[in-house]
């Protein structure tokens, strides 16, 4: 399969420009993270225009020894969450490595950490104490449970917050087990809620002068996606179940069998159904008295679906997708991600880069018409690659 030119494409984009200013430029983050979650926030702020220094340990964040390796041998586990940073690599228990940290630590404007709550306080950089230190410090702690609450001290990983969150027993179909999300979602969307918190806290900060303390919980965080569920068991108070790929509320709000694949197609409201029902060719659809309407549908739900489908199988999936768009229905082909990242649209977006030594890495979603929006130009670092820099810098 041919690869993309991301780079030609980029130049056709306004949005991609990478000569623009950062939004975040002049503010200096301390990154204590590793692993997923903390990563995720940092690189953000990198992608943003923030300088992060990556604080490791001499044997390097756990990543840098996680597959899948590129042919240099180097991890992209750890170039996709480092991308955009500096690296120093410091033993915290040594008091000249620690007395560094803290020299780093004054003048930054925001710290990040991951480690289990009272880590930090242990290797001496208690959050709340830092804080008052230096009170324009932004402190943010990242972790499983959050840093108080009768679980706070136990370990997490993605998988265990995807189970006990509820979104692992709301993945899946009626009659399978529960299943985990195919990517470590609860990781990342707390690395987003830990950006989206230390950038309101820099705003507040630039109106009072104070800084703060910020605590994010995986657990908090993937619970908080949990909208659907929640309708049912904090409205009505019933137990929600797995109900496959279709919509609780709305039908047909699912994925669909064709010749060759599935595809998946959306119809929030009856003028939907009408386009989709003559787009199929059959309009008596519109006024049948079990589909009229989309709390008929949603009750007769299976009887729509193999409606649908004795049609949508006698085409591929690309043909009736063209169909559909053609004719003004929401629908998409169900992808591989190896196929997305391949697409005009993601291309265009700017949300696979190249970076100037080759290698590829994840764009930013956030797009700016003043600011910079292509994010970070450079590769995630080796291990302690700018510690010599840094040491003289800051000693």
């Amino acid at each position: 399969m041919t690869e993309p030119n991301y780079s030609e494409l980029e130049n056709q984009n306004a949005h991609l420009d990478k000569n623009k200013p950062y939004p975040l430029s002049g503010i200096l983050v301390v990154d204590f993270t590793h692993v997923l979650s903390g990563p995720t926030c940092t690189r953000m702020l990198a992608d943003a225009g923030a300088r992060v220094i990556h604080i490791e340990r001499k044997t390097g964040d756990d990543t840098r020894h996680m597959g899948p390796y590129i042919a240099d041998g180097s991890s992209e586990y750890f170039r996709i969450c480092n991308a955009g940073k500096e690296s120093i690599a410091l033993d915290l228990k040594d008091p000249k490595d620690h007395a560094l940290a803290e020299k780093i630590i004054a003048k930054a404007d925001v710290v990040v950490e991951n480690f289990r709550p009272g880590v930090m306080k242990h290797l001496g950089f208690c959050p709340e104490e830092m804080v008052k230190k230096y009170p324009k410090l932004i402190f943010a702690s990242i972790s499983g449970f959050g840093q108080y609450g009768p679980w706070s001290k136990q370990a997490a990983y993605d998988t265990i917050i995807q189970a006990v969150s509820g979104l692992m027993d709301a993945t899946g179909t009626p009659e399978g087990k529960p299943t985990r999300v195919g990517t470590s979602v609860s990781d990342v969307v707390a690395g987003i809620m830990g950006y989206s918190a230390i950038m309101t806290a820099l705003v507040a900060r630039d109106r009072t002068g104070k800084g703060t303390t910020v605590d994010v919980s995986m657990l908090d965080s993937t619970f908080s996606l949990m909208v659907q569920d929640l309708m049912l068991a904090l409205g009505p108070h019933e137990v929600p179940h797995r109900i496959g790929n279709r919509h609780p509320d709305m039908y047909p709000f699912d994925t669909f069998d064709c010749k060759d694949q599935p595809i998946a197609i959306c119809c929030g409201n009856d003028h939907l159904w009408s386009l989709l029902s003559n787009a199929l060719g059959h309009p008596e659809w519109i006024e049948q008295a079990d589909f009229k309407t989309n709390d008929l549908r949603e009750q007769n739900w299976q009887k729509v679906k193999d409606a649908m489908q004795s049609v949508l199988k006698t085409k591929d999936a690309a043909e009736w997708d063209k169909i559909l768009h053609e004719a003004g229905v929401p629908a998409g082909l169900v992808l591989n991600v190896d196929k997305t990242r391949r697409l005009d649209q993601i291309i265009a977006r700017g949300m696979v880069k190249t970076l100037p030594d080759g290698n590829e890495v994840l764009g930013s979603p956030m797009k700016y018409s003043t600011w910079n929006s292509y994010g970070l130009q450079k590769d995630s670092p080796k291990l302690d690659e700018n510690g010599d820099e840094i040491r003289k810098e800051f000693e």
